[in-house]
């Protein structure tokens, strides 16, 4: 009976849906492009600063968790044990759902590794700033910690799922409904600590924008998709996907609010059209600031109340200079009397 249940499983995998198969590849080749700008964005910045060390942890532990509860579930084991009896491509279309799941668990680990390779960790060198510095970037521990919790997740998974395969293997359909309610729960609050790193720093940082345009529009499709074939009565499994769009979409929005107010202090800061740009001096103004002692004030003033502004200021440090070769109309000492006819 169980050879008939196999060969029945195995003409399923044979009878290959056009459309089933062009959007499960859609999916898999948008999910993999969607990661590549966060990963480039990570390696040209060179640094992984504006990256929640949690978001990591939580998006990596997340993903582990689906793609083992999917390569566990009775019908996935089923898909793989039939590779050997189907021709190749019978099998790579019937096991595209297991590639989709792969394809983001590698994606998001590689976002791991990067964040470990490119973290910085400054120690202040300035007493007066080491608070602050503290305060806005995570500690190297933070980073240890969190590479060590990842790695122990993902030891602990492979460890009972090895352990059940050997001696309980009735119980893997447990534990990977125990897997799928782990990767739900982490991927509904993986947004939260990047949310609050995002606004607390006020920009994006090494945070990929293209990333999140092309993700979040993606999880509600994939939401939509799931939602017409499970209908109201599958709400735990699309719902999930709704969630995390929806606070992907709250990320991204302040994203695209620090970003735009970035460039507009950058434009602000831009000489106007037809001036020359300015060129600071070692006092510290630029040319078209008026200095303590400038000989032709009015070429900065613009109304007679700006002009006698400016002179008014050069006055009130003039009687307060003691350096004799800055004061106007004389060098000297002007507490000191230099009469020569006195012997």
């Amino acid at each position: 009976m169980d050879i008939f249940s196999q060969e029945d499983t195995c003409d399923k995998l044979r009878d290959v849906s056009i459309i089933n198969l062009i959007v499960s590849i859609f999916i898999v080749v948008g999910m993999l492009v969607s990661y590549l700008p966060q990963h480039f964005r990570i390696i040209k910045r060179g640094t992984s600063e504006g990256i929640s060390p949690w978001f990591v942890l939580l998006g990596t532990t997340s993903a582990t968790s689906a793609f083992a509860n999917i390569l566990l579930l009775p019908q996935s084991r089923h898909d793989i044990a039939c590779c050997k009896t189907v021709e190749t491509f019978h099998c790579a279309a019937g096991l595209l759902g297991i590639a989709q799941l792969g394809v983001q668990w590698i994606s998001f680990s590689f976002i791991f590794v990067l964040f470990l390779v490119f973290f910085r960790y400054n120690p202040a060198e300035d007493p007066e700033n080491e608070a602050e510095l503290e305060e806005d970037q995570p500690r190297w521990q933070t980073a240890l910690m969190v590479a060590s919790l990842t790695l122990l997740h993902g030891l602990a998974v492979i460890v009972v799922t090895g352990i059940l395969t050997t001696v309980a293997p009735q119980h893997l359909g447990t534990w990977a409904a125990s897997l799928g309610v782990m990767a739900a729960l982490l991927a509904g609050v993986q947004y939260i600590p990047q949310i609050y790193t995002t606004y607390h720093l006020k920009h994006v940082g090494s945070l990929s924008i293209p990333m999140m345009c092309m993700q979040t529009p993606g999880g509600f499709l994939f939401a939509a998709s799931l939602g017409a074939r499970l209908g109201w009565a599958g709400w735990s499994s699309w719902g999930i996907f709704v969630l995390t769009a929806s606070m992907q979409g709250i990320l991204l929005y302040l994203a695209i609010y620090y970003e735009i107010q970035a460039r507009n202090r950058d434009l602000s800061r831009l000489p106007l059209e037809g001036q020359p740009s300015s060129h600071l001096f070692a006092n510290g103004f630029d040319d078209e600031t008026p200095g303590r002692f400038t000989a032709h004030p009015e070429h900065y003033a613009e109304t007679p109340e700006q002009l006698q502004s400016i002179i008014d200021r050069q006055e009130s440090d003039a009687a307060a200079e003691t350096a004799p070769l800055l004061k106007p109309g004389g060098i000297g000492d002007p507490h000191r009397n230099y009469d020569t006819n006195r012997g």
